[in-house]
């Protein structure tokens, strides 16, 4: 008998293809996706420059992300445990911290001005360099010295964070005015890059040092050396500088003075300072009370750590709703729900600190870690769309000096809030060991927060793509290669 061979069919039942594409299509969107994150960066790169992208990834990832969470954790611990300082005194260090800060248009005019052997930044990296490295060493060698020196030594760290941002928040400046369809692009690298460094600094900060230790804050600041030398190397060997004897400090001084005199610059500049001021910090006496073994939680460092950890991981997933959502939508309308889910937010901890959260049976490391993510989601939406507004507020031609100005206009709205923070917190009697008005100060600055929304009318209704700056304020006969010093371009 002969035996008969069944041929294969040559077409699959459409049953089985279908299933086949759907495989093979949720594959591909899964890759797609994975792939997303490279290809927005191969399109920064491609429209900016890549050196560009490596400048805000080094100073904003390594400098502001993670040695600035570094920082954070244990200088905490630091005033806590080693100085034994009352939380209010704290706010009140702590808001010096942000004097460097504060003074960021000076060290812009100092390097664009002011240049000393031929260069306009060098000699300023090494300075702060030097200056950051020698503060944070000296508080390892002498360990616990007055609390005087120990705040210069720390001031001195701060102060080389923020030259170290000057340079690169210029590029940002000049970029965003540009290429304006890119602003808020832009602004999401810068804080997808903070955040992913804080949760790299967070989660190995534990690590780093034990029994409180401060060689952290030597790495940190060594970190942050490193990344000026990169930088520094950049301007040595890729590029080329033409100087010009102008009186360009006379020049930059008039333009900010008549930029900021327009109602459509000075109102939002009004609003980002009382957004930030009015929003006092309670940030001390929460820590003390919520690592306190007796009245509070007594959560440990490692706990401390993690929880910081996942509050940089939600911060990025916020950058990515702003920039996936709503950076289409106009100013106002997106810092009114921001602002007021801000506050909503805010009352978390007061149900935290109320111990509410026992009675509906949630425990407090899972009801800590929601309120940490849900309250850095909420402020990186609130943050980012007044940094892109900053940037369009910013005219031609000034647009560094002028955006560090406004910066410093931010920090100096956050040094009020620590002050004013420091100030409540003494005043209710929140001291160490004593926390019975707590909940009194995070509700007024709740309530403080709701109040806020009653100046979101000074935001201008309009989004990214639309002039700002009046027209007749744009320095005239500009030269094309003004601003060339300013950016890191790869020759």
């Amino acid at each position: 008998m002969e035996t008969l061979e069944t041929e294969k069919p040559l077409l699959k039942p459409i049953s089985d293809l279908s299933v086949d594409m759907t495989r093979h299509h949720g594959r591909n969107g899964v890759v797609s996706i994975l792939l997303q994150p490279f290809q927005w960066l191969q399109m920064l790169s491609s429209r900016l420059n890549p050196s560009f992208v490596v400048g805000v990834v080094l100073v904003y990832g390594l400098n502001q992300g993670f040695s600035g969470s570094v920082f954070k954790v244990v200088t905490d611990y630091y005033w806590k445990d080693v100085q034994q300082v009352e939380p209010s005194v704290v706010q009140l260090y702590m808001g010096l911290y942000y004097i460097p800060w504060v003074m960021r248009p000076i060290w812009g005019l100092f390097t664009d001005v002011f240049p000393i052997r031929g260069y306009k930044r060098k000699p300023y990296f090494v300075v702060a360099g030097v200056l950051g490295v020698v503060s944070a060493v000296a508080l390892v060698v002498f360990g616990k010295v007055p609390a005087a020196l120990a705040l210069c030594c720390l001031l001195g760290v701060s102060a080389a964070m923020a030259i170290a941002e000057v340079v690169i928040d210029a590029c940002i400046a000049t970029n965003s005015i540009n290429i304006r369809s890119l602003a808020p692009d832009i602004q999401s690298l810068c804080m997808v890059c903070s955040s992913a460094g804080a949760l790299v600094g967070y989660a190995t900060v534990e690590s780093l040092f034990t029994g409180l230790d401060l060689r952290c804050i030597s790495i940190a600041t060594s970190n942050d050396y490193h990344t000026w030398d990169f930088l520094l190397r950049e301007k040595i060997f890729y590029c080329s500088y033409t100087e010009k004897q102008k009186d360009g400090l006379g020049v930059a001084v008039k333009g900010m003075y008549k930029t900021i005199k327009y109602p459509q610059v000075w109102k939002p500049s009004l609003y980002m300072f009382i957004s930030l001021a009015l929003n006092i910090s309670t940030h001390e006496g929460y820590f003390y009370w919520y690592t306190d073994p007796k009245a509070g939680p007594a959560f440990s460092q490692e706990f401390v750590g993690i929880i910081y950890a996942i509050g940089a991981l939600a911060s990025m997933f916020g950058v990515l709703i702003y920039h996936k959502k709503l950076k289409g939508y106009s100013f106002r309308n997106t810092l009114f729900f921001a602002q007021l889910l801000y506050a909503l937010s805010g009352m978390l901890e007061l149900v935290f600190i109320k111990r509410w959260n026992i009675l509906l049976g949630i425990p407090d490391s899972f009801f800590v870690i929601t309120e940490e993510s849900f309250s850095r989601i909420i402020s990186k939406i609130r943050w980012i769309p007044m940094v892109v507004l900053s940037t369009r507020l910013c005219p031609l031609g000034i647009e560094g000096t002028f955006f560090a100005f406004l910066m410093c206009i931010d920090s100096f709205g956050q040094l009020a809030s620590k002050w004013s923070g420091g100030f409540v917190l003494h005043a209710f009697g929140v001291t160490r060991h004593e926390f019975g008005n707590l909940w009194l100060v995070i509700l007024l600055r709740n309530v403080l927060r709701f109040a806020t929304l009653c100046f979101v009318f000074l935001v201008p209704d309009s989004d990214h793509l639309d002039d700002l700056v009046p027209s007749e304020i744009l320095p005239k006969n500009q030269p094309e290669d003004a601003d060339d010093d300013v950016k890191l371009l790869l020759l």
